[in-house]
């Protein structure tokens, strides 16, 4: 990856902001290095162990990562024989600590049976040294200090330490307290000057204490005297200071020791700590950015979603649209200079290195990028002073050393191609290093204000044109992408609006070619439809939303009706068995009481008794509830008609029957869907009210049938009410008892207007919104009188 393109398209800003995020010097040493991989397979593994860096980040919040240290240094003076300082011991043991913690913290995540292989494998790398970390912090505490708790002789050596300076101080104290002392001493304190214990005595009485002298204040007239008495404990507490450090050395020296040993296992710590610590950078920053993970391929293919240029605040950046390399491979950006066309370039060239890089970018979940060999970028204005070139010339070297090297598995931004030259050569020079490249099957995007190359699109089979739109009412750019639609000019309509004379303009307007004027208009055509055309694949995909909805709410029915299918078959089984095993029992028992009737009668039965018997056996018999709607099914089958209001058994759900297909089956519209069902899972509900029965009413002077919906997706306003008005009637016609009118969401305006006509209409029962299934607030039901 060319190291110019990483400047020029601010990778090494994105780098910056990525270094605020890392936990230790570990992760931003790697970040220091990161650049973008071209290698496919790598680039997805990167992608995806960042993409479980962020699952981590959604469920717990936060990572353990505090405590890391770069101890390699530290390892290698052990392994040499070096003794190691307290706190670099200190380091290493927190290390260890971090890396235990952080290995329970993802195993124990994993656990929870969420898919983390890429983070589980590198923690299963770590080896946890406990008895290393144990035996350091039994020694040496968080601040460095070498703890009496050491050695058993430490621990001696520092008790008989403090009971000579306790000794040396209580002697020392009682001096200062004496009847003379406050004449002959400058002050009542005891200090220490290297390493022994003084008292500060006055120069003219030097020789009353005896002893050593060891300082004097900068006036001369304050000497720090060890006195005689002292010198003795004094030379005692260094010798014990001496043993003290001669065994702190060894204790260190044998925790250099340990910690050599284990030098394979720390160096394995250091690097999955600093991979950990670079994967979580990178979620931590794309969490930042709002960012998601891309699809990537290996064929060239972009589709950026709602893309942000991520070095733009979110607040203040517009998202775009940008797609390349399956129609098309060329986008040529068109249009006068308004700020936006530049930042398109850096927003796909920049996300496209974020995602070689392994970082989410920013941009709608489902966008896609490819993995490309090379990046190239010629974008700026610059001009080298130190090889005199001009502004032309420097962005012609650039583009020089691009087609030298430039191919199929390429991306190649130009911003103002051809620029700062003879706008006629200019143009020609942009059409033909185009061409050129484009023939090598590279995929590119360049930008540029001249006109001739609005046609360039029209020509050429794999090229767009495009251009960034411009708000005439507010005289800025809106920085929106208009993919097929070329740029241009807006000079008449600024002049305009800044109050120019409209005589002028119109002067203006006749120094232009008849063609320029009506490549404008069809420009301006263009962008009107493109407009249109964004708006109504929004309202469809809302459609489209509801729709999966609606089938997945049938579909969760239907598996919790199969689920249930067999248990209540088993309850109704077990209830009718024990119904039969009452009517067994009661009949075995009238059976009996017959035996013994003729036993004790000798078969002298009377007649009534004979009728007892066999209406107790009557009796006996289990009696099944039929259901009213059973019923009147197996009494009438109903006749279904179109209109006719069923329900659908297999979903649970209402409908209304469109038309007959076949022999046994019906369509039938549920909500905003459609479905061919069969005549044996309708059951009838009721009918509208017609004067005349037939399979669909066909309106007077009219040959088309009357739906039963009215979609007024597109319409203008007053367009639509008309229809409206139309429709009704020929519904009122057609004896329907309840119709949909399809008019969107949108701005409000149209469902508005539609509803207030409907309130007045003298033959409407009653209005409202569709339900869920039904189109929700985009559709209106109309229920007739």
């Amino acid at each position: 990856m060319q190291e110019r393109a990483l400047k020029v398209l601010e990778f090494t800003k994105v780098r910056e902001q990525l270094l605020e995020h890392a936990a230790s010097s570990l992760g931003k040493e790697k970040i220091k290095n990161l650049v973008p991989s071209t290698d496919f397979e790598e680039v997805v593994r990167l992608q995806e162990e960042t993409d479980e860096a962020a699952t981590v980040f959604r469920v717990k919040g936060t990572v353990p990562l505090s405590g890391v240290h770069d101890i390699r240094a530290h390892i290698k003076r052990s392994v040499i024989g070096g003794v190691l300082s307290p706190h670099e011991l200190v380091q290493i043991a927190s290390t260890i600590h971090a890396s235990r913690q952080m290995k329970r913290f993802i195993e124990d995540f994993a656990d929870d049976r969420i898919e983390i292989p890429i983070l589980l494998e590198q923690a299963e790398r770590i080896i946890p040294l406990v008895n290393l970390e144990q035996a350091i912090k039994l020694a040496i505490d968080e601040s460095g200090e070498v703890l009496d708790s050491a050695s058993e002789l430490l621990r001696t050596l520092r008790h008989q330490l403090r009971s000579n300076e306790a000794r040396v101080r209580e002697k020392l104290e009682s001096m200062i307290r004496g009847s003379n002392a406050s004449k002959m001493l400058s002050d009542a304190i005891v200090t220490i000057r290297n390493d022994r214990f003084v008292i500060p005595v006055k120069q003219e009485y030097r020789g009353h204490y005896g002893g050593i002298i060891h300082d004097q204040s900068a006036s001369g007239q304050t000497l720090f005297i060890e006195p005689q008495v002292i010198v003795q404990l004094n030379n005692q507490l260094q010798d014990i200071r001496v043993k003290e450090q001669l065994e702190i050395e060894r204790i260190l020296a044998e925790l250099s020791a340990h910690t050599a040993e284990h030098e394979n296992e720390l160096q394995v710590i250091v690097a999955v700590l600093a991979n950990l610590d670079f994967i979580f950078s990178k979620a931590r920053y794309g969490k930042r950015m709002k960012a998601s993970m891309p699809i990537m391929n290996n064929d060239g293919r972009i589709a950026l979603y709602k893309a942000r240029h991520p070095l733009i605040p979110i607040d203040e950046v517009v998202a775009n649209d940008i797609m390349l390399g399956a129609e098309f491979t060329t986008i040529v950006i068109t249009g006068p200079n308004t700020g936006g066309k530049t930042v398109t370039l850096k927003t796909l060239g920049l996300c496209t290195l974020m995602a070689q890089a392994g970082l989410q970018i920013p941009a709608y979940d489902g966008s896609e990028l490819a993995v490309f060999d090379a990046v190239y970028a010629d974008i700026g204005d610059e001009q080298s002073i130190e090889q005199s070139l001009s502004t032309f010339s420097s962005h012609m070297v650039n583009i020089v050393e691009i087609l030298k090297r430039v191919d199929f598995k390429s991306l190649v931004l130009f911003d103002e191609l051809g620029a700062g030259t003879d706008p006629q050569e200019g143009a020609a020079l942009a059409i033909s290093i185009l061409d050129e490249v484009h023939k090598r099957g590279a995929r590119v995007i360049a930008t540029t204000h001249y006109p001739e190359l609005k046609a360039y699109g029209y020509n050429r089979e794999g090229v767009l044109n495009a251009s960034v739109e411009f708000d005439v009412e507010t005289l800025s750019p809106t920085y929106k992408l208009l993919l097929g639609v070329p740029g241009r000019s807006n000079a008449f309509e600024i002049s305009k609006r800044l109050g120019l004379n409209d005589r002028v303009i119109e002067a203006a307007r006749s120094h232009v070619s008849e063609d320029t004027n009506q490549i404008d208009k069809m420009i301006t055509s263009l962008e009107t439809s493109k407009r249109q055309a964004e708006m109504e694949h929004q309202e469809a995909r809302d459609y489209l939303r509801q729709a999966e909805k609606l089938h997945q709410d049938l579909q969760k029915q239907m598996i919790d009706f199969y689920e249930n299918k067999d248990s209540m078959l088993e309850k109704a089984a077990a209830k009718a068995a024990d119904i039969i095993e009452d009517a067994k029992l009661e009949a075995e028992q009238v059976i009996r009481d017959l035996r013994k009737m003729r036993t004790e009668k000798h078969a002298e039965i009377k007649e009534h008794e004979l009728i007892d018997a066999k209406r107790r056996l009557e009796e006996a018999a289990p009696e099944i509830q039929k259901s009213v709607n059973l019923v009147n099914k197996k009494n009438k089958k109903p006749t279904f008609m179109p209109g006719d209001e069923v329900k659908v058994l297999t979903f649970d759900q209402k409908g209304t029957l469109v038309e007959k297909v076949s022999s046994n089956e019906w369509q039938v519209q549920i909500g905003i869907m459609k479905m061919k069902v069969k005549e044996k899972d309708l059951e009838y509900m009721s009918t509208p009210k017609q004067t005349e029965t037939k399979p669909m009413s066909i309106v007077t002077g009219r040959d088309s049938i009357v739906k039963l919906e009215l979609d007024l997706r597109g319409e203008r306003y007053d367009a639509a009410l008309l229809k409206v008005e139309k429709y009704i009637d020929d519904a009122l016609l057609s004896s329907y008892p309840r119709v949909s009118i399809i008019h969107g969401k949108g701005t409000g305006a149209l469902r508005q207007g539609v509803q207030e006509y409907l309130r007045n209409h003298r033959s409407v029962k009653k209005i409202r919104f569709g339900e869920a299934g039904e189109g929700g607030s985009g559709v209106t039901i109309v229920e007739f009188k």
